[in-house]
């Protein structure tokens, strides 16, 4: 009940971000995990991939009628004329015995008809066609599991380069603060030189560190605004649509432990939608394949024609036709062998790639287990050494406060904590990569809160 409940809420949620994003004058706040649902719901990838299961289903229902009757109905109102050497023969009076018509020819007619008429032509019974259909469904069934593959692969570029951009907003509150400091400094230092305290080579370290930070702030607000107009394209909503990230990259969820291997492993051989997409696609190759054997089987089928024919309204006579038909085909030329070792051909080229992408998905969930892992722990060190940085800030300028020291070790602090505290975003960044990636390796990307 409580998962049903959790699940309502967040297509609701999905719902009001869909109908925001797609204008460009609210301000849409989205969560990382929003941000993939959304790129799933209408990236460009995953609108050609629905594109081809609507080709698909197209060519389906081309097979299902060639399963059904063929109607037809026709008039026609025609003269002609027929040479009376053209019969092979030549008619006489049975009386005189004398030729009716010229030896040589001549022209009988014009004759005017009329004709009326419907045809019905039935196949009764062709496997060959039936499972020819039923290869088709099997090929819509895989398209429709591309989809998923596509919106999968979709959310997790998504989920990427929210972590993108959650880093790039990081960086810049790193900046501004850097600069807030330096800016603080700049101000300590003229106030000192108007005391007489100071001198002037204080004042310009710090306002030289002043304008570097500066320039590390445009820098990082232009890395921003770029990732930002990707994840826009990615989540395919306006590119002038006001998006702002709800979770900072600081704010982003941590795990508490790493998930089991086994687990992740069995999510990423069965569960994730490529596989299942890929699986698809072979089956649906041996349906085709086998549809190909079943042409060797004899078709039945019926023909029924009638309709009214005469020289004019006056006087139309019916007339009929009607038969069954078997026919079995003897001999095409190789072309249907040669089909059938191209379809198995590709059968199992289908079959080479799942494999491969078996192992690719091994590999993806062990690597992005030791870099969660690893990330984990460089999380950890760079706080430490961002900790650290802070108090010897804090230190420097005590004792540039006090007349102690000059502002050098104060700048040479700023240095090292502008450093901790790109290491820590980039740490930051580094686990919640490898968090998207394990998620992408077991499928599991638009779960993400």
């Amino acid at each position: 009940m409580t998962m049903s409940t959790s699940l309502l809420a967040r297509a609701v949620a999905l719902a009001g971000v869909l109908a925001v994003a797609r204008g460009a004058g609210a301000q849409t706040r989205l969560s990382m995990g929003d941000a993939a649902r959304l790129a799933a719901k209408q990236n460009g990838v995953v609108d050609v991939a629905r594109a081809r299961v609507a080709q698909a289903e197209a060519r389906a229902m081309q097979r299902r009628g060639a399963l059904m009757p063929d109607l037809a109905a026709g008039v026609q109102q025609f003269e002609r004329t027929i040479n009376s050497a053209t019969f092979g023969f030549s008619f006489t009076n049975p009386v005189t015995g004398q030729a009716l018509l010229r030896p040589d020819g001549e022209v009988i007619g014009p004759v005017p008809t009329l004709d009326l008429r419907y045809r019905l032509q039935a196949p009764l019974l062709d496997l060959g066609k039936y499972q020819g259909w039923r290869a088709s469904q099997a090929t819509v069934g895989a398209a429709s599991l591309e989809v998923e593959a596509q919106a999968e692969g979709a959310a997790a570029m998504a989920a990427a380069t929210y972590v993108r951009a959650a880093r790039a907003d990081a960086q810049l509150a790193a900046r501004r603060a850097d600069s807030a400091l330096a800016a603080d400094l700049v101000r300590i230092a003229r106030d000192q030189l108007q005391a007489g305290v100071g001198i002037a080579l204080n004042v310009t370290r710090a306002e030289s560190q002043l304008s570097a930070v500066r320039a590390q702030i445009i820098a990082a607000r232009s890395e921003r605004d770029r990732t930002l107009l990707e994840l826009r394209r990615v989540m395919g909503v306006a590119p002038d649509a006001s998006v702002e990230l709800a979770d900072s990259l600081a704010g982003l969820p941590v795990l508490t432990a790493l998930p089991s291997e086994r687990d992740a492993l069995t999510a990423a051989l069965d569960g994730r939608a490529d596989v299942k997409a890929l699986k698809a696609q072979e089956q649906a190759q041996q349906q085709a394949a086998k549809a190909i054997k079943w042409e060797r089987t004899p078709q039945l089928s019926a023909l029924v024609e009638q309709g009214v024919i005469g020289r004019n309204y006056e006087r139309m006579l019916p007339t009929y036709t009607w038969g069954v038909q078997l026919s079995v085909g003897l001999f095409d030329g190789f072309r249907r062998v040669s089909r059938l070792e191209e379809q198995v051909a590709v059968a199992r080229e289908t079959e080479a790639k799942l494999k491969d992408l078996r192992a690719q998905n091994t590999l993806e969930v062990r690597a992005a287990l030791l870099d969660l892992s690893s990330a984990a722990e460089q999380v950890d060190a760079v706080r430490e050494r961002l900790a650290l940085a802070e108090q010897e800030v804090a230190q420097a300028q005590e004792r540039f406060r006090a007349g102690v020291a000059g502002n050098a070790d104060v700048i040479t602090a700023l240095l090292s904590l502008n450093q901790a505290r790109t290491l820590r975003n980039d740490a930051l960044a580094s686990y919640q990569a490898a968090r998207v990636a394990l998620a992408r390796a077991t499928g599991t990307v638009r779960g993400l809160p």
